[in-house]
């Protein structure tokens, strides 16, 4: 399969080819970018974790928006850090200035990837998730919130055990939960420090891992755990015999039937000197087809359709089969993703891919591929600071409902991280 050979539909799946070989084409007349920054003030706002599995920070009207503010972005949260949770009226501006409510706080959260807000997919205009922590305990929980009663209306709590939503399922129903206090030990800029952690001095628990839980009953079940992880890769040749596994990034498929994740330990490498762990694997959402470390693909993957994830491999954006096992295709080239291990979103309608890439200097680029025609086009930069070690902050672009606008996080001139729109004006594609 040659480049840009994809037609594909609403639901994100691909239906078939346009030709042979697709000819891309930056033509700012026909597709431009115009871009507004939405936050203002002393503190910083962001969003958090970028636009994998359909997470979009509008509301389906589109006259909404969540994100969270702190008065700080150098360093990670402990446990009495809280960020306030905002709703944006994209429908209410005065001044120049859109109304921002706060409606809560958070002290489940981390720079890099927020709070994992999703807007609840039974009540898509109303409801939303977020992550919090027991101040007392530090067990780590998820909270669903309706903004009409102005209230927590359900909370994810397990007792002892720190599990916070990491993917809601794009058609609702579940909710995936990994234990963040684990990743705040071992990789904490994606985890939260301070929280309590059941599994400390475990190397691959048994009852943790990745957990499934129902959105309305609240039930969960260890869809699979970190022992059952351990066992499959080191059957397919991997080192994990008395390594600190943890997870990053649950991708629900489009179609919620399968998930995409990581299974780490070391990260760079281990104490011992041991090179780090960082297999691919996938599962389908009843625990089956358990595919302990596909080929790497690099970047932040996201996904196409019911089993094909976007990625990079050998400094091109690639697609992936996971039950192929092979890359099958390529998507642009050096030109339009100058850097493919950037951080990508597909829009909702699967016509429109992003792609966020940062330089020495700080500051954030962004392309933006039409999948159909091939046209495409380079935003201009943000300023995004320079984060090192555990305090990171990616380009982390989303997409709004109606494929037209991408929200990103840069500095404004005081140095202040604020959200901006990215709006597409597409004249004729």
């Amino acid at each position: 399969m040659n480049r840009g050979e994809f037609i594909v539909n609403a639901g994100g799946i691909i239906l078939g080819t346009v030709c042979t070989s697709m000819v891309y084409k930056e033509n700012p007349q026909n597709l431009k970018v115009e871009i507004e920054q939405v936050t203002f003030g002393s503190n910083h706002h962001f969003f958090g974790y970028i636009g994998q599995s359909l997470t979009i920070p509008w509301n389906k009207k589109g006259n909404r928006l969540i994100c969270l503010s702190s008065p700080f972005h150098d360093h990670l949260p402990g446990k009495g850090e809280a960020a306030n949770v905002k709703l944006i009226h994209l429908d209410r501006k005065k001044k120049g200035h859109y109304k921002i409510e706060k409606l809560d706080e958070s002290r489940g959260w981390n720079p890099q990837q927020g709070t994992m807000f999703y807007w609840n997919p039974h009540h898509p205009n109303h409801q939303f998730f977020f992550n919090d922590r027991d101040p007392k305990t530090g067990v780590v929980f998820t909270v669903l919130y309706d903004v009409k009663k102005h209230q927590r209306v359900k909370s994810y709590h397990y007792k002892n055990q720190s599990f916070g939503n990491s993917g809601v399922c794009p058609s609702g129903k579940y909710f995936l939960a990994i234990n963040y206090a684990r990743m705040g030990r071992l990789r904490p800029v994606t985890g939260y420090k301070e929280s309590f952690d059941w599994t400390d001095g475990v190397t691959a628990p048994k009852e943790d891992g990745i957990a499934i839980i129902n959105i309305e009953t609240a039930g969960k079940k260890i869809l699979i755990s970190f022992e059952q992880m351990a066992r499959g890769l080191e059957r397919n040749g991997f080192d994990v015999k008395d390594r600190n596994l943890f997870i990053n990034h649950t991708l629900w498929s489009r179609d919620g039937q399968w998930i995409y994740f990581f299974v780490r330990a070391g990260w760079k490498s281990d104490k011992d000197g041991r090179k780090g762990l960082n297999a691919a694997c996938s599962i389908k959402v009843d625990g089956s087809q358990f595919i302990a470390g596909h080929q790497h693909i690099g970047g932040h993957p996201e996904w196409l359709n019911a089993t094909q994830i976007i990625g990079s491999k050998d400094n091109q954006q690639v697609i992936y089969d996971i039950l192929q096992k092979k890359i099958i295709g390529t998507l642009g080239s050096l030109d339009i993703f100058p850097r493919p291990e950037g951080d990508i979103s597909l829009s909702p309608d699967g016509q429109w891919l992003i792609n966020g890439y940062n330089n020495k200097s700080g500051s954030n680029f962004y392309t933006i591929l039409n999948l159909r025609s091939g046209a495409w086009v380079k935003t201009p930069s943000f300023d995004t600071g320079i984060y090192k070690k555990d305090l990171r902050i990616d380009p982390a672009p989303r997409w709004n409902h109606d494929n037209n606008q991408v929200l990103v996080s840069g500095l404004d001139k005081r140095g202040i991280r604020q959200l901006f729109i990215i709006s597409i004006h597409p004249k004729s594609i």
